[in-house]
């Protein structure tokens, strides 16, 4: 299965462009409602195209069906898809919110925007004949959406982001063409070395004049190492033998940084930390994985 993140970060440079100035307009401002609603538009359209180009148009298509893909590597793929609608339901409110649009339109339309973006990903998953669409993946989708909009209708507040991390790992050189043959494919194809983390406010469950620091974050993350395919890992590539590496979890409890909640009356910082809102901090980490037992990183991304 493709790595969503692709989409996810076609649609989150636009909603970055969108969401600057953090003044919101009682009433929609039509000038910029009507840039938001060509450009939108125009990413949808021009992204979709670049996918099927990119990504479809070299397979059979079928008719429309399902696959259950559950059991591929060790599922954080579906952690990525999470991710993803999660984090793009957020940019997507942020762009409404600039544009005038009220609390309650902005946190449906803009938190559903990752579920309905990547819902035509599936669809056209769905008419390949290579995959199908994925059950697991539309509901890690509804569910990345969901949690943006239950805080943002209950709290007003994201206490509990969903964030993302990478560094590189040794296994993507045995299996390039899947795991990725450059720093930024691997980025976004090589799973051994994401993480995907629940970031969570501490400063935000506590009273109102607490002294616990506002942007201080407690993140638990989800790793796994060892892939060089999806289900198993091939024993030759290209005729080649490669090793056999022992698949394995991984869980990790660290500090983490909530940008959105650093004071500044910097309109550029202010921007800048949303950019950056969806990426966990170099930070200290404790991880656990059956193979190693426990282990302490001075220093984890």
């Amino acid at each position: 299965m493709k790595k969503i993140w692709i989409i996810g970060v076609l649609l989150f440079c636009f909603a970055q462009a969108q969401a600057q100035d953090t003044l919101m307009a009682q009433k929609p401002d039509k000038k910029r409602l009507k840039t938001l609603l060509y450009t939108s538009g125009a990413l949808y359209i021009g992204s979709m195209s670049f996918l099927y180009t990119a990504w479809y148009k070299g397979y059979k298509q079928a008719p429309f069906h399902w696959a259950d893909d559950a059991g591929e590597w060790l599922q954080k793929d579906k952690f990525g898809h999470l991710t993803t609608a999660y984090e793009v339901g957020n940019y997507g409110y942020w762009a409404l919110r600039w544009a005038g649009v009220s609390e309650k339109k902005a946190v449906w339309w803009g938190g559903t925007s990752g579920l309905m973006f990547l819902t035509t990903v599936e669809f056209f998953d769905g008419l390949s004949a290579e995959w199908g669409a994925s059950p697991t993946d539309l509901l890690a989708n509804t569910l990345g959406s969901a949690l943006f909009i239950s805080q943002q209708l209950v709290w007003h507040d994201q206490r509990i982001r969903l964030k993302f991390s990478y560094h590189p790992t040794m296994y993507a050189q045995y299996n390039p063409s899947v795991l990725g043959d450059n720093f930024y494919q691997r980025i976004i194809k090589d799973y051994n070395g994401e993480t995907n983390w629940l970031s969570i406010n501490i400063h935000s469950f506590l009273k109102q004049d607490s002294r616990f620091p506002a942007w201080l974050n407690v993140a638990v993350g989800y790793g796994a190492k060892g892939m060089t395919g999806a289900y198993g890992d091939p024993s030759s590539v290209n005729g080649q033998p490669i090793p056999e590496f022992p698949r394995v979890r991984q869980y990790y409890l660290s500090v983490d940084v909530d940008w959105t909640k650093i004071k500044t009356n910097s309109h550029f910082l202010r921007f800048m930390f949303k950019v950056i809102s969806f990426v966990k901090v170099p930070a200290p980490a404790i991880e656990y994985n059956r193979e190693d037992g426990w282990r302490v990183h001075a220093l984890f991304f």
